[in-house]
Parts: C-alpha cells; sequence; structure tokens
C-alpha cells in the first residue's frame, strides 16, 4: 500500500491587524470593503495611517493586564504574542504540559523591530535618564523569546528581518525546519508597529508617502492615476504549522520561492521585478508539473509607482497571457513593512475559505479580478535590498 505524501499543514492563525483582532472580525471588515485609515497630524501635517481598531485595542490592553511584564515590552512584540496565543489556541497546542514542547519552534520576523520603544529610550538618553531596560527590550530577539514564554515553546526560537518580506521568510524557515525533521510544530510570522514619527519621517524621506489623507482611498496599489501612495499600517499574524497527511478543507503550503537582484535604487526593484520574477518561478517549480495553475496572485504592491508597476510587470513576464486573477488587501490596511506577508497569507486563507475577493473600487491597472474557483493562491512580498519571496497556498 503506498503511503499518503504528508504536508506543511497550517493548523492554526491569529491575526491582529487594523480590520480586526480575530478571523471572524477581519472577516466582517474585509467583506464590508471599508479602508481602515485614519489621519494624525506629523510633523504639522495631515498623514493617514492604517492603525488597530478600538476593539482590536482592548484586546491588546487586555494581554498586558495578564502579565505585569508585558507592560515594559514594545508594542511590535505584544502584538506578536497575541497574534501567536491564538494561533496556538487554534491549533490545540496550548496546555500547561512542558516537557511535550521542546518540539515546539518559533521564528518571528519584524522589518524595524521595538521602533517605538527604542524611540522612547532615545530620548530619554539625550536627557540623561536611560532605563536599564533599554537594551533587553530593544533587542530583535525579544520577538521569538517572548512569543515562546507565552506559548511554552521550548525548541528553537527565531527573530529576523530581511525588510518587506520578513514574514514570509519566517514561514519559509517553518517548511524548511519541519521538513528537515529540527521541530514538529513551529510557529510563524511578522509583526510591526511603525506608526512612529521617526518611522513615519524615515517613509516621507524616501518620497514615497501617500499625500492623499483626505481620500476614502490613501494608499491606491496600482491605481492609474501617477503617483506615490505608500501609506504605513500595524498588525501581526502568525501561523501554527505541521507536517501531516492532510484532511478535506486543510489549507497546505505548497511551495516557497526567493528571488533576489542587484541593487540599482534606494529601494532595490528594476522596473521588469526581476526579484519577483525568480521568486515566482522558484515556487511555481515546486508543484506538481501536471498541475501548476494559480487561480490567484495576492501581490506586494505598497502603492508606489515603481513597485507596483514592476510586480505587474514581473507577473507578464512569469505567466504571460494566461496570468491568474490579482489583489491586494493594502488598499485596505496599508503597507505593515515586515508583517504584510502574513496578513496577506491570513488574507489568502480568508479568501479560500470565502471564495471571493473584496474587488478594488477606484480606477486601477490590473488586467481583470475575477476568478471562478480559488484553491491555490500565491502570495507575493518584496523589500529594501533587492529581495523577494513568493508563497503558494493550496486547500485540500
Amino acid at each position: 500500500m503506498k503511503e499518503e505524501k504528508q504536508h506543511i499543514v497550517i493548523k492554526g492563525c491569529g491575526i491582529l491587524s487594523p480590520l480586526g483582532y480575530d478571523a471572524a472580525s477581519v472577516a466582517a471588515a474585509y467583506a464590508a470593503g471599508k479602508p481602515a485609515f485614519t489621519t494624525q497630524t506629523h510633523q504639522g501635517q495631515a498623514t493617514p495611517v492604517a492603525a488597530l481598531p478600538p476593539a482590536a485595542e482592548q484586546q491588546l490592553e487586555q494581554l498586558i493586564e495578564s502579565n505585569s511584564v508585558y507592560k515594559q515590552l514594545d508594542r511590535s512584540v505584544l502584538m506578536a504574542v497575541y497574534a501567536a496565543q491564538q494561533a496556538a489556541a487554534q491549533a490545540g497546542w496550548l496546555h500547561k504540559n512542558a516537557s511535550d514542547d521542546d518540539d515546539l519552534a518559533v521564528n518571528i520576523g519584524s522589518s524595524r523591530g521595538a521602533t517605538g520603544l527604542f524611540e522612547q529610550h532615545y530620548e530619554a538618553f539625550q536627557q540623561e535618564q536611560l532605563s536599564s531596560s533599554a537594551s533587553p527590550t530593544t533587542t530583535l530577539g525579544n520577538l521569538s523569546s517572548w512569543v515562546a514564554h507565552a506559548v511554552n515553546a521550548g525548541g528553537g526560537q527565531i527573530s529576523h528581518s530581511i525588510t518587506c518580506s520578513t514574514a514570509l521568510m519566517a514561514v519559509a524557515n517553518g517548511v524548511a525546519w519541519l521538513k528537515a525533521g529540527m521541530a514538529k510544530r513551529f510557529l510563524a510570522g511578522g509583526t510591526e508597529a511603525p506608526l512612529t514619527d521617526f518611522t513615519i519621517a524615515q517613509m516621507k524621506a524616501v518620497g514615497i508617502y501617500s499625500k492623499l489623507a483626505e481620500h476614502p482611498y490613501p494608499c491606491q496599489p496600482y491605481a492609474q492615476e501617477k503617483q506615490n501612495t505608500f501609506t504605513l499600517g500595524e498588525g501581526a499574524a502568525v501561523f501554527a504549522l505541521e507536517q501531516n497527511i492532510t484532511a478535506p478543507g486543510d489549507v497546505i503550503i505548497e511551495a516557497v520561492g526567493f528571488g533576489f537582484e542587484k541593487l540599482t535604487s534606494k529601494t532595490g526593484i528594476s522596473s521588469e521585478g526581476l526579484n519577483f520574477q525568480k521568486s515566482m518561478r522558484q515556487a511555481l517549480t515546486q508543484l506538481p508539473a501536471q498541475d501548476q495553475q494559480v487561480d490567484l496572485i495576492i501581490t506586494h504592491t505598497p502603492g508606489t509607482r515603481a513597485g507596483d508597476r514592476a510586480e505587474l510587470a514581473a507577473i507578464q513576464a512569469v505567466f504571460g497571457d494566461t496570468s491568474p486573477a490579482i489583489t491586494t488587501n493594502k488598499w485596505l490596511i496599508g503597507h505593515t513593512l515586515g508583517a504584510s506577508g502574513a496578513l496577506s497569507i491570513q488574507y489568502a486563507l480568508h479568501i479560500l475559505e470565502q471564495q471571493q475577493f473584496t474587488s478594488i473600487p477606484y480606477p486601477h491597472l490590473l488586467p481583470h479580478q475575477d476568478s471562478s474557483q480559488i484553491n491555490r493562491i500565491m502570495i507575493n512580498a518584496a523589500g529594501f535590498g533587492g529581495n523577494a519571496a513568493s508563497i503558494v497556498l493550496q486547500k485540500r
């Protein structure tokens, strides 16, 4: 009798985003199709951002109250802990038997890390009032170590950054660890809390930040109008992964691909999107030779003229006239940097469950958005430095 093949299965998902604090609240927000942007004053200018809604903020406050130590942690770490606990609970992993948890590994990534705390501590440093907690609470390792504490994980604990591809790289790392037998269970995802003065100023300095503070859609990926509409958002998403024989309805990580190109600009992307071309092609080669159809691509598309057009050019180069349907969630939640790929994966899970995605309402460059049956979704991410990653999910 032929032994059934095992796959990397997503057993649980935790989410905290501008759209909500769990799968149900986020699904309702996607169905409503209402962008999550608000306006704050930054350096005297009205600036659009996508912050957590009050209900999600309340969930975060309850988490902080559950452990007195949490009060000293950065917002990015707290969001990761919240999402990880949610994912682990959904997977049935939260229990008190610590001896059984050495097989649970963690990889949480972030582009910027403890941005808020770093800025606070630097301000205190300038006033010669630096706290002894400054270094311990701003290290990148904070992300996974505190998540591991929260879910009783005794396996490998990895924190990393590869700019905006970070979350997809974390999930890819989880796939590799599980396939190598270095872990039996793996929590992977990304978190970002970049709505701080210095981080927003950095994005404005690049010259890409949206000036559409009063527009209902301040972030407009693939917009026909030629302007940059990059808008920052915050959030976290974490996934509980296992290698198992699948059951009907399971969602598996079917392929992971990476791409890099030589730096030719500050942001590191060519007009042809060579990094995207490489990552998508590498992912497609891992699919069955007789079945490499992708039904939908959730693109990176942060709302920049160069980046959006480069990714569309890459999709055309890879798929030609048989391009899948294309969509993105950034017009609703902005760009969450290192967490963006994780929030796109969560969006993919939502689409696979609901068999529909929210149509982009403003004039755009996408060739089409329709897809009658969605069983396989490709998620793209790219970051400063010329890197890109692509992950393919399939519903069994």
